[in-house]
């Protein structure tokens, strides 16, 4: 289906794949992981086609369609949301056009004119609509959105109609780059189930352990420019891993052992008449020896201990008879929360039932209409947004604001933090102003975990982090002392983290005293409800 064979491709004078192979069979599943810029995104483009490699063979069978989802869209016209899942306003025409192109010229036998057919073919299906209308619900749209400008939605939400396009269309490969980064929980676990009985092979891009562990069944790391193939899910992968460093670094030490004995008979017995020709030898076996490279010990989860928060009391913060309102939209009609001190909360619901708006009134920045809002004693509130940016001084650079941030911290100390949430060497210089909208999000964690409140409130923490970035927020988490109430559809953040769940949906929380496999275990009927409107 796919081959890519001694690839070497230079990217802005930097050197990402160096004689990389590897194969991609009917039906596999393969996770493409490794850190942020070692290429992963660049190997897509090099499989669509959208950039040449140095050297190196790519080679796609001719009856492949390949299909592809990337982390950002482009902006919209005026079609419906049902437009952009049944691509018959911004990808049917195209389509029309590039056959018609490719049929002028002759290449009804190439490979682009049979898949531009099959793409075309698929999304003139007569039974295209209603398989794009079940694709929209089991990502979290209702009824009521289909026929909206989808202009007039956000981002994330149009890239889940293009992810109900891609699933309308069947690629028999399938790649997507942070598949998961748009979606709510109950959206997430939907294309996590579907994914799982998917008749095509797919290779991602993910950072979120859970979703990769429950999806594939291969992973290909990008290490020292070579693709080095694991069988089985993340966790396997993970223990793979580190046997294979073992090993490797078994095989150096051996070497180096041998290296060394052999050139001290040399340099022993070289002047000695009766052992010369013998220390020759061993000059020679030394380098007739193919050198084993020290291996690379694999990036571990950066620990530091979070200070202790200043102690507050027992309740922390308490919501009563809240009335919430955005204009005619009612959000929450007499809501009643109590947050206890030291339990970890995360809120769960489809996207649009308030979670983050919850989070808002928890932390005093939104008015709400009628109620009370009653504050714990000696309460210390952090706020940590979808929106970032407002927070940090475009003037100072990075280490400036976490010194300023923890003043009593050392620079090294500070240094360690910011490198372990990827501020390397004259990155922590760069002025906030110039950081991009991933770089301000992880400074901002970094303020947060530096100099802690009591209340620590995280809308989505784990965006734009790499999954080691997550492991070591994860940790330093485990070990917060405070009480964090948090938004996440991170699975695996959620299940190391959370002590309570509350569910928010229509207005109406519900609390599961217990961590997320307890909410599952008692929300069974959630799932059941999203598959009669997958259904449907």
């Amino acid at each position: 289906m796919l081959t890519i064979r001694d690839l070497k491709m230079t990217l802005g004078g930097r050197t990402l794949f160096e004689n990389a192979s590897f194969q991609v069979n009917a039906g596999d599943r393969v996770a493409l992981v490794g850190p942020n810029g070692a290429g992963k995104s660049t190997l897509f483009s090099i499989i669509l086609k959208e950039k040449q490699p140095d050297s190196g063979v790519v080679e796609r069978d001719a009856w492949t369609m390949v299909g592809y989802l990337p982390q950002e869209g482009e902006a919209l016209g005026d079609e419906t949301v049902l437009d952009v899942a049944t691509g018959r306003v911004e990808e049917l025409p195209g389509l029309v056009q590039r056959l018609h192109e490719l049929e002028k010229t002759g290449e009804v036998s190439s490979a682009e004119y049979m898949e531009a057919h099959a793409k075309h073919d698929a999304l003139t299906d007569p039974q295209v609509e209603t398989k794009a209308k079940k694709m929209l619900r089991g990502l979290g749209y209702r009824d009521s959105d289909f026929d909206r400008k989808a202009r007039e939605m956000s981002g994330g939400w149009v890239m889940r109609a293009r992810l109900a396009r891609l699933l309308v269309m069947e690629p028999d490969l399938l790649l997507l780059d942070e598949p998961t980064n748009h979606l709510d929980l109950l959206s997430l676990l939907w294309l996590q189930n579907y994914l799982k009985n998917y008749f095509g092979a797919l290779l991602l891009i993910s950072h979120d352990r859970q979703f990769m562990d429950e999806v594939v069944g291969q992973v290909h790391e990008i290490s020292e420019k070579k693709l080095i193939a694991y069988t089985g899910n993340y966790t396997d992968y993970l223990r793979q891993r580190e046997e294979r460093y073992e090993q490797q670094l078994a095989a150096y030490k051996n070497q180096q052992r041998e290296i060394q004995s052999l050139q001290e008979f040399a340099d022993r017995f070289r002047a000695v008449p009766s052992k010369a020709s013998q220390a020759m030898s061993k000059l020679k076996a030394i380098e007739r020896m193919e050198l084993i490279e020290k291996p690379q010990a694999p990036r571990k989860p950066f620990r530091f201990q979070i200070p202790e928060p200043p102690r507050g009391g027992q309740r922390v913060i308490s919501l009563e008879g809240i009335h919430m309102a955005y204009g005619t939209h009612q959000v929450y009609r007499g809501l009643d929360l109590t947050v206890e001190r030291s339990v970890r909360t995360v809120l769960v619901g489809p996207n649009g039932a308030g979670k983050s708006t919850l989070l808002k009134i928890l932390a005093g920045v939104v008015e709400f209409q009628l109620g009370e809002r009653k504050l714990g004693h000696n309460l210390k509130i952090g706020y940590f947004s979808q929106h970032r940016a407002d927070t940090l001084d475009p003037e100072k650079t990075v280490l400036d604001e976490v010194l300023a941030s923890a003043p009593a911290m050392r620079e090294d100390e500070a240094r360690g933090i910011l490198g372990s949430f990827m501020f390397r060497k004259d990155d922590i210089f760069k002025k906030t102003a110039i950081l991009s909208g991933g770089e301000k999000s992880r400074l901002n964690l970094v303020k947060f975990l530096v100099d802690p409140p009591n209340l620590l409130l995280m809308d989505e923490p784990t965006t734009h982090l790499d999954i080691q970035t997550v492991e070591s927020l994860t940790l330093a988490l485990e070990r917060y002392a405070g009480t964090l109430v948090f938004i996440s559809h991170d699975v695996h953040f959620i299940r190391h983290l959370a002590s309570q769940v509350i569910h928010v949906n229509a207005g109406q929380v519900t609390t599961y005293a217990g961590g997320y496999d307890y909410f599952l275990e008692k929300t069974g009927a959630l799932n059941d409800e999203r598959a009669a409107l997958t259904a449907a």
